[in-house]
This record gives C-alpha cells, structure tokens and sequence, in this order.
C-alpha cells in the first residue's frame, strides 16, 4: 500500500504564484479504477475520515479508488478563522478543487458530507463537468424550513455586524447513537466544537434556498444517504432533492432511526457497504470477449 499508517500524501493545489486557500491530499490506490473527491463537514476535517467514519478512506483506496480531499477554509490545516465561512466561498474552493483533478485521467466521483454534501451540491448544479457521480451523505440541503420569516430577514444582518457570533447550537448528541463516537469527536483538537457562527449560518441558508430551481437539469448518477433520526440536518432535504433531480441513475438510502454520521452510527458496516457497492458498480470494467 503507497501511504505508511495511512497517512496522506500533499495535494498541492497552488498554481503558479497563487497560493491556494485550503490544504489538499491525496491517498493513492495502488490500481486505481477511478477517483473520490471527498468533502468533509461543519467543523470537522479530511483526515477524520481515515480512523473516523468507519474507515472510509482506507476503505476506498483498498477498493481501488484513489481518494482527495482537502481541509475546507476555516477547517483543518487550511487558513481561515475557525469555522467562520462564507458557503458561497466554499463552493468557488470546490470548483477549483475540481479543476485540479482534470489532469488525472481516471474517472471521478465527488462525495459530500453535511456543510460538505452542500457545497457539492452547488458545485455540481452550477457545473457538473468532469464528474462522473455523486455521493451525499447527510447533506445540508434543506436549512431552516421551520424557522420564522424574521429570523432569516435578521440572519445576514447578524453575520455582516458579527460573523463569528455564535447562531445555532448543532448538538452534538445528534451526532451518533454510539457514545464512544460522540466522546471521539468531543475529545479531537482539531474539530471546531462551538455553535454555528452566524456568517456561516446565514450563507448556508442563502445558498441552500438559490439551488432548489437548478436540481432540475442534475443528471449525475446519485447516490443520497440520511437518517430518519438526524437532528443536524433535515433528510426532508434528501427526498425532495431526490424527487427534484432529473437524474435516471438515483438511489435514495434512508436509515431507520440512523443519526447524523451514519458512518459513525450503528449500521455503519452496512452504510459503507452501501458506499462501496455503488461506486464499483458505476466503474466496473467491461469484460473483453
């Protein structure tokens, strides 16, 4: 295997003189069939999901898929004030992230998780080229249905007077129905543990509301996958965005009773079975005669 202990190889993701904004890597399989560009959530960052998340990462790349990743702004080892982003922002990251692999010439899937499902999902309706699939795992797609026409009027008022102000307490218990999951994520240094702050409430909400009217030209094959249970982020937004895309290839997986982080939840084994299945049955060579 190329990466000793798991751990990534540098994604440098500059060009030229410019430096990029976010930290990039990579964990090459040793015959790959096609790539995954995965997107991490709120808080979090990319490398959570080698030990993390029912080891998906080493899981992929056993599987024959060479995976990338990068730490989103804010996050992880990129620049940036602590969880204190604008998604619009992120989703120019994405973008550009995307660009970066049009070199390789494998084909390539991009997954999203949470904050990450969304900014993949405004990637992909505003230029699906290049990918070959979708996968969204808990994604923020549907945020504030039920809060009151006031509250959102005042949202981007409060996150240009003080964007790091804390808007929303997530709960962290909402996370996963294993306390040993929550502990490990309460304990890790490198997770941003306070509430939503308010830019970063607001322009989630801005920008989940502007992509309803574009799911309808989505045609990526897709793959979307939420708890029944989750209290992060509404899978309400999963079945209407799945509904709304025009997609031939798409597959709704909901979890009875799973939580947020469905590969750190009971039924995880399954969860990434589901994952894997996917993805090698999208890239399956054909058989010569």
């Amino acid at each position: 295997m190329h990466s000793t202990g798991w751990e990534a190889s540098e994604w440098n993701l500059s060009t030229g003189r410019e430096r990029a904004p976010v930290r990039g890597y990579v964990w090459p399989a040793q015959h790959p069939r096609a790539a995954v560009l995965l997107t991490h959530g709120l808080g979090e960052y990319a490398g959570r999901y080698v030990e993390r998340y029912h080891r998906l990462i080493p899981a992929l790349v056993e599987a024959g898929f060479s995976v990338y990743a990068y730490d989103q702004r804010g996050h992880g080892h990129s620049e940036g004030r602590r969880a204190v982003v604008d998604a619009a922002v992120l989703v120019e990251d994405h973008l550009r992230v995307r660009e970066a692999l049009r070199g390789q010439p494998l084909p390539v899937f991009a997954f999203g998780h949470s904050l990450g499902g969304l900014v993949t999902a405004a990637s992909v309706a505003r230029d699906p080229r290049g990918l070959s699939g979708v996968i969204l795992s808990s994604p923020a797609l549907l945020i504030g249905e039920n809060q009151p026409s006031w509250i959102k009027a005042l949202a981007p008022v409060l996150a240009r007077l003080a964007p790091a102000a804390p808007a929303a307490d997530l709960g962290k218990g909402g996370l996963s129905r294993l306390a040993e999951e929550v502990e490990a994520y309460q304990a890790d240094p490198n997770i941003f543990q306070g509430q939503v702050p308010a830019l970063t409430a607001a322009s989630m909400l801005r920008l989940s509301e502007t992509l309803w009217p574009q799911y309808a030209r989505w045609t990526l094959p897709t793959l979307v996958l939420h708890g029944t249970a989750d209290r992060i982020t509404d899978p309400h937004g999963s079945r209407r965005f799945v509904e709304a895309i025009a997609a031939p290839d798409k597959t709704l997986r909901l979890v009875e009773g799973g939580y947020h982080e469905l590969l750190n939840d009971e039924g995880r084994e399954e969860v990434r079975g589901w994952i894997l299945a996917w993805l090698q049955e999208r890239t399956e060579q054909p058989q010569r005669a």
